[in-house]
């Protein structure tokens, strides 16, 4: 970290958010049959003012958040990357699966940072998705002070969507800048950047909006509702839901969720609410959904939600299924892929804790506290350069040991279809993330994961996802098909413990050298450490 960089955490690490020229060489192993789109960016810091307190934070193009990316499935994005910021810079693109392509995953352990001064051009194909993501910087805390923005896939015009095409579209970037190294409770929420009060969303009464709302914060977990309005979910991170109706939902850390809103009440003005979840202190922000024909202003309390209720917020995330009959991407409807009649090849359990190394606070997963290489792992795979990491450093099953240190790269083979048992002992709310890849939710309750748990297993209808939450002493199980070929990062979203070594990279690997498995280095690749 660097040293403006650490003196500045301790003042962004206050709040937490909720929502060139491109040389042709450069797009030789993207599809030419499908459309680009070309992004210029330019990243500073600037004067922010989220809170009422003028800070400085982190700009794209002198926007707090920056600029949402709008696209269709199947786009090509040329995203030219100019960082001005006196340290290295590097953004991960949420959710974005990067397929055959783990070059251009934008963490540190696939992609080099763009030096001070420097630029370099993002070259992202969103193949086979759509729904609701979103862009972070993923060096050390700069999330803490902003560069983070909005990402809508579309679907391709003759797909099917499974609800009429709403009057409005939102995206809401929902975070909190938390206080202190350790990360304390945070001063402020922001919706979109703003504090309490500060969005507004107007609105005709009788129409139908669509609300894309993803939790970009450091730690909490986020209750979202709007006053005297029901909101209809239709989407979870890529996949269209089956159509329930919720009076408040929870948005645990890095996800994203899309859900319709009708203004069908008086015409007022109404309360949007942002609340922390399982937090002894429940902070609150509020924005405003204003009817264009209001004659009335919020006023009273904002409605109260949920606040360390763990059966509610368990019950809510087992009622979120796939619309099976539904297309996604593609034609063909969700429910075609029978993941439940697929034979599992292999059975990972990873454990998170907590504890001290050398007197220093650590976090692991199976016993591994991860230290980033001096070199991005997968061009010291790509090069072959010995020393970097060790493929096996960690265990299958969370092991009987002292926690250690070490680079913890996890090998898998391309295609093999996957278990994985995210195991909580400890007693705060996890959320868990995989580059590259969606995974089936197929199960989540309390306790310790024994197979005999395979007996609850929803098998048929179970969500999609790239980030899942597992509650406190309780287990979360997915099913995840390996085959996206590269090296992907598994990573804690609460951002403390993924920076201080609750993340390992998973390895997945085939033999075949085809660009049909991968594709080869990007032409404009960034060298550092033993690859520079």
């Amino acid at each position: 970290m660097t040293p403006l960089l650490r003196k500045l955490i301790p003042k962004y690490l206050k709040q937490e958010y909720v929502f060139g020229r491109t040389l042709l060489t450069l797009l030789a192993f993207v599809n030419a049959e499908d459309p680009y789109r070309f992004f210029t960016w330019n990243v500073t810091y600037g004067t922010i003012s989220p809170l009422g307190v003028p800070q400085q934070g982190i700009l794209i193009n002198g926007q707090f958040p920056g600029p949402d990316i709008y696209c269709v499935t199947n786009d090509n994005l040329i995203i030219n990357v100019f960082n001005n910021l006196p340290e290295p810079f590097l953004i991960a693109w949420n959710g974005i699966q990067q397929r055959k392509n783990s070059f251009e995953d934008g963490v540190y352990g696939t992609t080099c940072p763009i030096p001070p001064g420097k630029n370099f051009t993002y070259i992202l194909h969103v193949k086979d998705q759509i729904g609701s993501f979103f862009y972070f910087p993923s060096l050390a805390f700069h999330k803490a002070a902003g560069g983070f923005g909005g990402i809508r896939i579309l679907s391709r015009p003759l797909i099917p969507v499974p609800f009429a095409n709403p009057d409005g579209d939102f995206t809401k970037l929902r975070t909190i800048l938390d206080g202190g190294q350790m990360l304390q409770p945070p001063d402020g929420i922001l919706i979109n950047g703003k504090g309490p009060n500060g969005a507004h969303f107007t609105v005709e009464k009788g129409k139908t909006y669509r609300f894309r709302i993803s939790n970009v914060g450091l730690q909490n977990t986020l209750n979202f509702r709007i006053q005297g309005h029901n909101m209809k979910l239709v989407e979870v991170e890529g996949t269209h839901t089956m159509q329930v109706e919720f009076s408040s939902l929870d948005v645990h850390v890095g996800q994203s969720y899309s859900v319709l809103v009708t203004a069908d009440q008086a015409d007022q003005d109404y309360y949007i609410v942002v609340s922390t979840r399982f937090t002894k202190e429940v902070h609150t922000t509020t924005g405003t959904l204003h009817y264009s024909d209001s004659k009335r202003s919020v006023s009273g309390p904002p409605p109260n939600g949920p606040t360390i209720e763990i059966g509610w917020s368990l019950n809510q995330a087992r009622a979120i299924r796939t619309n099976l009959t539904a297309s996604g991407p593609r034609p063909n409807p969700q429910g075609s892929y029978h993941y439940g009649q697929i034979k599992v090849t292999r059975t990972i359990v990873l454990a998170n804790s907590a504890g001290l190394i050398g007197g220093k606070q650590r976090y692991a997963v199976n016993r591994v506290s991860f230290v980033p290489a001096d070199t991005p792992l997968k061009l010291a795979d790509y090069f072959n350069i010995s020393g970097v990491f060790r493929v096996g450093s960690i265990a299958d099953y969370p092991p009987k040991k002292q926690m250690y240190l070490d680079t913890s790269v996890m090998g898998a083979d391309y295609r093999a279809f996957t278990e994985i048992v995210f195991q909580n002992y400890e007693g705060v709310v996890q959320s868990w993330h995989l580059n590259g890849y969606s995974f089936f939710v197929v199960g989540l309750d309390g306790g310790v994961w024994t197979p005999a748990n395979r007996k609850q297993y929803n098998l048929n209808d179970a969500i999609p996802r790239c980030t899942t939450q597992v509650y406190p002493r309780s287990w979360t199980a997915v099913y995840v098909a390996l085959d996206n070929v590269g090296m992907w990062n598994l990573r804690s979203e609460y951002w403390a413990r993924q920076y201080l070594g609750q993340q390992i990279y998973l390895r997945v690997y085939t033999t075949s050298k085809s660009y049909r498995d991968e594709y080869p280095i990007p032409k404009n690749v960034l060298r550092c450490g033993r690859a520079a």
